[in-house]
Order: C-alpha cells, then sequence, then structure tokens
C-alpha cells in the first residue's frame, strides 16, 4: 500500500479501501481467469466488481472505488440507474426474445421514433443492432447499396470495431489487426486533423483536405468511393478534437463527390459532450450516425440512423437474431428518456470545466503535461516526455494507472502510444467524487514522474 492509501481508509469521500489491492477475494477470481479463459482478455485492473452504484463500485473484497472508466463509455448515466435497471426487469418479466424479424415489439418501434426525434428530426429511419461494430458494418453496407460503390475512406488513428469491416477501419495496429488479416479490400486511410501534433494547430483541419482533395487525383477515384466513416471527435485514438472548419468542409467535399458521409458516435454520442451528437458542436449534420456504448447504459445495442432513402434497402438485408433485443431496448428507452427529463446533458460542460482546471493547474508543476483537450464529458490529457519534442510518454501513464488502481481509482489510456489518459465519466457524478478522482491522478502525475 501506499502512503497516501492510509488517507482512503477514513471513510471521507467515496474511495473506501479496506484491504490491500487486490484484495484476497478478487486475487482468487483472477487466479480463475487465468485458468479457464482467454488471454485475449487483458485485466485492466485486477479488482472483481461486487456491484456499482452511480460513479462508484464495490469489489469482493468491500473496496470502494471510483470508476472514470464506465465500461469504457456505455454507462454515461453511471452503474446501475435505478430508472434503466427497473425498465430492463420489468421488460425481461414480460419476454426478452422473439427475433423483432419474426414477431415485432413495441420497445424497439418506440426506440427507434425517439432516436430519429433526438436527432434531428425529419423523414429518418432506424437500424438496431447489438454493437458499435455490427452498426458500423451496417452502416457500410447502407451506404454502399445507396451509392453502387464499393470503397470506402477512413481516417488515421480511427477506430471503429473488431468485425471484419470494422477491424479494417480501425488504424492501430496492435492489438487490433496483427495477424489477422487478409481484411476487407477498397478501404483507404487518410489524415484527420491533431491540431496539438501539427505545425501550425488553425491550419491542421485545412492541411488535411488538402491531402484528401490530392489524394482523390493520386490515389482513389471519388466517384468509386461509397462512403467516408469519421468520428466526430477521435476515441479510441486519443480523443482527438479535429478544428472546427474540419468536418463541415468535409462533408461538402463528399456532398460533391455523392458520397455518404457516416459520424461513428459510438464514443461521443448520446449526450456525452453536452449534446445528443457531438457533431452538433461542429454543425455537422452526416447522412448516417452510428451510435452504441452509453445508448444501452450497459445493455448491448446500437443504431444506424439516416433519411429514409438510404435506410430502406429491403426486406431481409440488414438483422440478427437478437438486434434490438426488447430488454436492451427498454434500457435505451429508459436512457433516453432520463436524458430528456434530467437535463444531464447539461451536466457535461460542468464536468468539462473541473477537468480542465485541475490539469491546468497541474500542468504548472507537471511539464509531461502535454495537451489537455476534449468536450463535455469526453476529457483526455496526453503526456510526453518534454513538451518541445512531444515524444509520447506511455511509461508515465502507465504508472499512474497502476497508482490511481491502487488508490481507489480506476482510469484507463487512449492514444496509438498509449500516452493518453481519458476521463469518461458519468453526468451522474457528484462535483465531490470528480474532484477526488482527479486528485489522485494529479498528485499521481505529480509525485511519479
Amino acid at each position: 500500500m501506499h502512503e497516501h492509501d492510509q488517507s482512503q481508509r477514513s471513510g471521507v469521500g467515496t474511495i473506501r479501501l479496506v484491504t490491500e489491492v487486490p484484495g484476497p477475494r478478487s486475487r482468487a477470481v483472477v487466479e480463475r481467469h487465468a485458468r479457464s479463459v482467454s488471454n485475449a482478455y487483458d485485466l485492466h485492473v485486477p479488482v472483481v466488481v461486487a456491484e456499482g452504484r452511480g460513479a462508484s463500485f464495490t469489489d469482493l473484497d468491500g473496496n470502494v472505488f471510483l470508476d472514470f472508466a464506465m465500461g469504457v463509455g456505455p454507462n454515461l448515466l453511471g452503474h446501475s440507474h435505478p430508472r434503466v435497471v427497473e425498465a430492463a426487469a420489468a421488460q425481461a418479466r414480460k419476454f426478452s426474445h422473439t427475433d423483432y424479424a419474426v414477431i415485432p415489439y413495441e420497445p424497439f418501434v418506440e426506440l427507434a421514433e425517439r432516436i430519429v426525434r433526438m436527432t434531428g428530426g425529419g423523414d429518418q429511419k432506424v437500424a438496431l443492432s447489438n454493437s458499435g461494430a455490427e452498426a458500423v458494418e451496417n452502416a457500410i453496407k447502407l451506404a454502399k447499396a445507396a451509392t453502387g460503390r464499393n470503397a470506402v475512406i477512413a481516417f488515421e488513428r480511427a477506430f471503429h470495431g473488431r468485425t471484419l469491416m470494422a477491424m479494417t477501419l480501425t488504424s492501430k495496429q496492435r492489438p487490433y489487426k496483427q495477424g489477422f488479416g487478409p481484411f476487407a479490400p477498397e478501404v483507404y486511410r487518410m489524415p484527420f486533423p491533431y491540431p496539438y501534433r501539427s505545425d501550425d494547430p488553425s491550419r491542421a483541419g485545412a492541411e488535411a483536405l488538402e491531402v484528401i482533395e490530392r489524394a482523390f487525383v493520386t490515389t482513389v477515384d471519388p466517384q468509386s468511393v461509397a462512403a467516408m466513416i469519421v468520428e466526430p471527435i477521435q476515441g479510441e485514438g486519443g480523443f482527438v478534437v479535429p478544428t472546427p472548419d474540419f468536418l463541415p468542409a468535409l462533408h461538402e467535399l463528399c456532398r460533391r463527390h455523392g458520397i455518404i458521409l457516416i459520424a461513428d458516435e459510438v464514443q461521443s454520442g448520446c449526450g456525452r459532450t453536452g449534446t445528443f451528437l457531438a457533431s452538433e458542436h461542429f454543425g455537422l449534420d452526416a447522412d448516417l450516425v452510428v451510435l452504441a456504448k452509453a445508448l444501452g447504459s450497459g445493455y448491448p445495442i446500437s443504431a444506424v440512423v439516416g433519411a429514409s432513402d438510404l435506410m430502406d434497402v429491403g426486406p431481409g438485408r440488414i438483422g440478427g437474431t437478437y438486434v434490438g433485443n426488447p430488454v436492451a431496448c427498454a434500457a435505451a428507452n429508459a436512457v433516453l428518456t432520463v436524458l430528456e427529463e434530467e437535463g444531464l446533458m447539461e451536466r457535461a460542460a460542468d464536468i468539462e470545466k473541473r477537468v480542465v482546471a485541475a490539469w491546468e493547474d497541474a500542468a504548472s508543476d507537471v511539464s509531461e503535461i502535454g495537451d489537455i483537450r476534449g468536450i463535455g464529458a469526453m476529457m483526455a490529457v496526453e503526456f510526453v516526455r518534454d513538451r518541445e519534442s512531444k515524444e509520447p510518454h506511455q511509461e508515465l501513464v502507465l504508472k499512474m494507472m497502476d497508482d490511481a488502481a491502487r488508490r481507489g481509482l480506476v482510469a484507463i489510456s487512449c492514444g496509438i502510444h498509449g500516452n493518453i489518459i481519458r476521463h469518461l465519466v458519468p453526468l451522474v457524478i457528484s462535483d465531490a467524487e470528480l474532484d477526488e478522482g482527479l486528485d489522485i491522478l494529479t498528485s499521481g502525475a505529480r509525485s511519479l514522474r
């Protein structure tokens, strides 16, 4: 145990550690995991959850942790939000499965109607599926069907999932793609603006667009491109926020060439940034939008939403046994009800201010803090060996995450070099809980550098 661990035993604040971390019961389950579970599942923290409420969870040993990972995004309303739990349980008592295409049910239709309303209304329709990757696959299929074209453009540092097309679209080789080829054909990679790592941050978007325009002459015929798929704010790639001009100009470029623009809002959508879609911050009205993660508050559900003429491809062409599962639909409907009725999206701006203030204060002492960025409750801090070279400093991030876990906070990294700590806190987190977690991270940055 660290010396400062002892302060977490006092009961002041949310975190309460009653054993070493990990405790004996967690260690026993992790040992069973090693014997029976594929090592493809790399456990981020060696503690085993027993129950979770709001921004915290309790492990098998009775230790209470703050959670700044929230299932890598789905738990935007925190663990076990009572209205979501009630809705899912009520639906499970009625029936848990029929396959919607065989025997339809109202929660599926209700969810589609509500997604249409929350993404701008109009003549739109929705296709539901189970995961973000599956929704990405469906969006690409819809774009190809609408255009009769085969090529797809994705971006550097993108993450879109682990199925064949989604994995091909994903930019990071290890661990997502190494040894898993061959990949889907006719996928082209273009630059995404990274202001922090640009010589002229204000021109990062314009420079990326210039490269794309040139690629339409040198690399791929735009008349063969069915779709561009882009994260309005990159997730796994580092919570990279593009320059304000980039996404609207990218959409105009797509319109000029008849290309469908797909916004992958799996991690950024459903209110995380303070608007239902992160695209709204940039004035982007994409042709197709992909949602998942926070949509179901941990229940497996995802969606593609777009204009009817794109979505209506004929019976049986989009589907699957479990898509739009009734229990997951009930949970998602409850999520949208909470977002609409409780005004939680407004909380995102307060979270952003507190995160920025804490890290700006730390940056005066920690020269390894290179960039603080994000929007709303989608914030990140990039660590570098020095601010001049901007060389990624993954080792410091790994030390900080390990230190945080032993002090009662779960935090996760992102970025192609693993040198970025992301804050995926729930909108229901209290100021005291947010400050408690930020204090652990910032004090770790100060002491471990």
